[in-house]
């Protein structure tokens, strides 16, 4: 475990990834630890929204949910240093992607295909699996995705195992990131 108490961000920590990845639930102990606020992007956008998210896509398309998410995160963005938890999509929007590369420390946690997998089975609330072939689908999500996430200044493995586990993970990897750069970002 890294000692936190040498550990400042200069900056807000956007956690991307995919769905099932861990993001809210890391996100959420990572900021605990560090004496920051969490938001959830997805649930602000609900707020905003009126409706569940999946009601936006059903009833508006993915188009409107992906132009109001990236507007939500242009908002939360410019608040003081939290750590922010995105959807899966928000990272491979082009704009909101240069955003949060040029104002904030992306981490993106990584997972391989099938824990995404048994994660994400249990759950009916996801939109983009909502198709025919829902496996194949999330597999046709990592191949595309998984290179734009690439392009996050950290990259952490999230493996199956106690939460605590890949917190301390993160944790570490954002202070020897933070080390190597001059604590700067």
């Amino acid at each position: 475990m890294t000692d936190i108490r040498t550990l400042t961000l200069p900056k807000t920590l956007v956690m991307v990834g995919m769905m099932g990845a861990g993001k809210t639930a890391i996100g959420r102990r990572v900021a605990a630890r560090l004496g920051l606020p969490f938001v959830d992007a997805d649930d602000e956008i609900v707020k905003a929204a009126g409706c569940s998210i999946d009601d936006i896509f059903k009833r508006h398309g993915e188009v409107a949910f992906r132009d109001g998410e990236r507007r939500v995160i242009a908002r939360l963005l410019s608040e003081p240093v939290h750590v922010l938890a995105t959807g899966g999509g928000a990272y491979i929007d082009s704009e909101t992607r240069a955003r949060i590369n040029e104002n904030c420390l992306s981490l993106w946690l990584r997972v391989e295909k099938d824990v995404l997998w048994r994660r994400v089975k249990r759950r009916d609330d996801r939109p983009l699996l909502k198709t025919e072939a829902p496996y194949e689908t999330l597999a046709r999500l990592v191949d595309t995705r998984y290179p734009v996430y690439a392009e996050a200044a950290i990259i952490v493995d999230s493996v199956d195992g106690p939460a605590e586990e890949t917190v301390d993970r993160v944790l570490c990897t954002i202070k020897s990131y933070l080390d190597e750069k001059g604590n700067a970002a």
